[in-house]
C-alpha cells in the first residue's frame, strides 16, 4: 500500500489534520471578510458568510482526499477559498451593487463550477507538457509567490513589522526548526502545530492574542440554501468567472503535479481530472451555502513537503474539521486565536518547503543544455514580477490582468511556451499504464 492510502492512528489524523487546518484558515476567512465587507454585511451576517466558506472547504476537501466515483485526486489535497476570484466579485459587487450582488456572483460561480468539470478531461491532457523542467519551475514559483503571505503576517498586514511581531515570528520559527530537528516520529511531524502552539503561548501575555473571537462567535450557525441570495445569471459575470476559473485550473494543477512530486506518487491524467472535476463540483455546491471558488492550497502542499505526513486520511480529517468550524463558529474562534505574526514565523520555512521541492524536480531536468537553463531562468523572472512589483500590470485590461497578477499562472504559461519552442521534444514525463489511463 502506499503511504498516501495509508491510515495513521486516531492521534495521529487528529493532530494532523488540526495542523492542516492552523495553516490554512487565514487563507480561508480572508476572502469572504472581503467580499462582506464590500457588501454591506452585518457582523452576524458576516459570521454567517464565513461559517459558510468554512463549511464548504470542508466538504471540498473530504471529495478531493476521499473521493468519489471520477471526483476527487484522493491525494493529500487541502480545498479552500481561492483569493483569485475576489477580484472578479469585487467588480461585481461594484457593478451592481450591494444588495444584488451576490446573487450574481453565486450565479457566475455556479456556472464556472460546472464548466470546470464539463472541462477537466480536456485540461487534464496538458499534463504532456509538463516535464521536470516546466514542473519544477512552477513548483518553485509557487513557493516563493507565497513569500510574501507569510511577511505579510509578520508585519500585521502593515507596511512594516513591528519588534513585537519580529520577536514572535522569530521565536516560532526557531520553536519549528528545533522540534523538527531534535523530535522523532510523530512529534517531528507535527513541528508546525507545536511551533505555533509555542508562538501563541509567548504572545497571550504580550497582548497580542485576540481572544474576543470566542466571546464574539456564536456557538452553532450555517447557512441555510441560498441563504445570501438566489443566483442570477449574467453573460458578463460569467464570462469574467470564467476566464478567472481557467487561471484557477492552471493554479490547481500545478498544485497536484508538485504534490504528486513530493508524495512520490506522479499524478497521472485521470488523477488531474479527477482532481479538477472534484474543484468544480465543489465550487457549485459552494453556492448554495453561501461559499465561493474552491481550489487547491498550495500553502498545504509546503506543509506536507515540510513534515512528510503524506496520507490523505489525514487530510481528510482536516476537512471534517473544517466542517465542523462551519457548523461552531465558536471552534473556529480558537484557530483564530494564533496571532498572525506567529503564522509568519511558521510560514516562511512552510512556504520555503515547496521552494525546496521545486529545487528537488529542477534538479531533474538536463541543465547541459544551454536552453534549458535560460528557459527556467526566463520563466522564474516573469513569474517574480508581480511579487516584486505587485501594481507592475495596473494599466494592463483586467482580462490580462487575470493571469499576469497571478506570478504562478504567468510563470507555468511562460515555461509551457518557451520549453514547446526551444525544448527538446514534448515527451510524457508520466508512467505508460497511467498515460493510457481515460480522463
Amino acid at each position: 500500500m502506499h503511504p498516501v492510502d495509508r491510515k495513521p492512528p486516531l492521534p495521529q489524523l487528529l493532530a494532523g489534520g488540526l495542523q492542516h487546518v492552523a495553516a490554512m484558515y487565514a487563507g480561508v476567512v480572508a476572502p469572504p471578510l472581503i467580499i462582506g465587507a464590500a457588501v454591506g454585511l452585518s457582523p452576524g451576517q458576516l459570521s454567517l458568510l464565513i461559517s459558510a466558506s468554512l463549511f464548504t472547504a470542508g466538504l471540498a476537501t473530504l471529495l478531493q482526499t476521499l473521493g468519489v466515483w471520477r471526483f476527487g485526486a484522493r491525494l493529500p489535497l487541502v480545498n479552500g477559498v481561492t483569493f483569485a476570484t475576489v477580484a472578479p466579485v469585487l467588480a461585481i459587487v461594484e457593478q451592481h451593487g450591494s444588495g444584488d450582488a451576490l446573487g450574481v456572483v453565486y450565479g457566475a460561480t455556479l456556472v464556472g463550477g460546472l464548466l470546470v468539470v464539463l472541462a477537466a478531461p480536456f485540461f487534464s491532457r496538458l499534463t504532456r507538457f509538463f516535464p521536470p523542467l516546466v514542473t519544477g519551475t512552477v513548483i518553485t514559483l509557487i513557493g516563493v509567490s507565497l513569500l510574501p503571505v507569510a511577511v505579510g503576517w509578520i508585519a500585521n498586514q502593515q507596511p512594516s513589522a513591528n519588534g513585537t511581531g519580529l520577536l514572535l515570528a522569530g521565536i516560532t520559527l526557531v520553536a519549528v526548526l528545533a522540534f523538527n530537528r531534535f523530535l522523532s516520529g510523530f512529534w517531528s511531524r507535527i513541528a508546525l502545530l507545536l511551533g505555533l502552539v509555542v508562538g501563541t503561548l509567548v504572545a497571550w501575555p504580550l497582548g497580542e492574542v485576540d481572544t474576543s473571537t470566542l466571546t464574539e462567535s456564536p456557538a452553532f450557525g450555517i447557512a441555510t440554501p441560498f441563504h445570501f441570495g438566489t443566483p442570477h445569471f449574467e453573460a458578463a459575470a460569467i464570462i469574467s468567472m470564467a476566464i478567472v476559473m481557467l487561471v484557477v485550473m492552471a493554479e490547481s494543477t500545478a498544485d497536484m503535479l508538485a504534490l504528486g512530486e513530493i508524495v512520490e506518487r506522479p499524478t497521472s491524467e485521470r488523477t488531474l481530472a479527477d482532481g479538477l472535476r472534484a474543484d468544480g463540483f465543489a465550487t457549485a455546491l459552494a453556492t448554495v451555502f453561501g461559499g465561493f471558488a474552491c481550489t487547491a492550497f498550495a500553502q498545504n502542499v509546503g506543509l506536507v513537503a515540510l513534515t512528510r505526513m503524506v496520507s490523505r486520511y489525514v487530510v481528510a480529517a482536516s476537512g471534517a474539521i473544517l466542517v465542523l468550524l462551519g457548523m461552531f463558529p465558536v471552534t473556529g474562534g480558537i484557530v483564530a486565536l494564533v496571532p498572525q505574526p506567529v503564522l509568519g514565523g511558521a510560514g516562511l520555512v512552510l512556504f520555503g518547503s515547496v521552494a525546496v521541492a521545486g529545487v528537488r524536480t529542477l534538479a531533474k531536468a538536463s541543465f547541459e543544455r544551454p536552453a534549458n537553463i535560460t528557459i527556467a531562468a526566463a520563466a522564474l523572472g516573469i513569474g517574480l514580477i508581480p511579487i516584486a512589483a505587485p501594481e507592475f500590470y495596473d494599466h494592463f485590461p483586467s482580462a490580462l490582468r487575470t493571469v499576469l497578477d497571478s506570478g504562478i499562472s504567468a510563470g507555468c504559461i511562460t515555461a509551457v511556451v518557451l520549453n514547446l519552442v526551444f525544448g527538446d521534444r514534448v515527451k510524457r514525463v508520466r508512467e505508460p499504464e497511467l498515460s493510457r489511463e481515460p480522463a
